[in-house]
């Protein structure tokens, strides 16, 4: 009995510091976000803009965003804040997406246009190509958990 109870305490605490290095891992390793300039220069250039929100049917406590996108000039821009986590992606959506089914519903006709690796803001290019007016929203997944982080409906400024 005695190394059964070691056996599943040890096993409980091993999965728990697994957890716990999956959520803290990219806070660790994350690269400096955007200077206050560098978003300022990205938001001159801003041609549509939207908010994301933590009310979102798919968003929960560990998956969210809050914050303005701005989108134009060939580069996305976010001044706010994202629930940190690995793989995070950012595609547009010519659909409002708010949860994972409709998002994986919805995935064949989106593009994704970059990764992102900072969670207190960040400044991207757009692919060559790219054209924000062919979309209306913006949305951050985390491609390896398939989990819904956020997303905005962008309207043009």
């Amino acid at each position: 009995m005695k190394k059964l109870m070691l056996l599943i305490s040890h096993g409980l605490v091993g999965f728990a510091g697994f957890a716990l290095g999956v959520y803290l891992l990219p806070i660790l390793i994350q690269p400096q976000g955007p200077t206050e300039q560098e978003i300022s220069s990205a938001v001159a250039q801003a041609q549509f803009e939207g908010q994301f929100v933590k009310e979102l049917k798919g968003s929960d406590f560990l998956h969210w965003g809050e914050g303005s996108v701005m989108l134009g000039g060939g580069v996305a821009a976010f001044k706010g804040k994202l629930a940190p986590g690995p793989d995070y992606k950012l595609y547009l959506s010519p659909v409002f997406v708010d949860d994972e089914m409709s998002f994986l519903e919805n995935k064949r006709d989106m593009v994704q246009v970059a990764e992102i690796k900072t969670f207190d803001g960040f400044v991207v290019n757009l692919p060559e190509g790219v054209d924000p007016a062919k979309y209306s929203t913006a949305v951050i997944w985390c491609e390896t958990f398939s989990e819904f982080i956020t997303a905005a409906r962008y309207n043009s400024l």
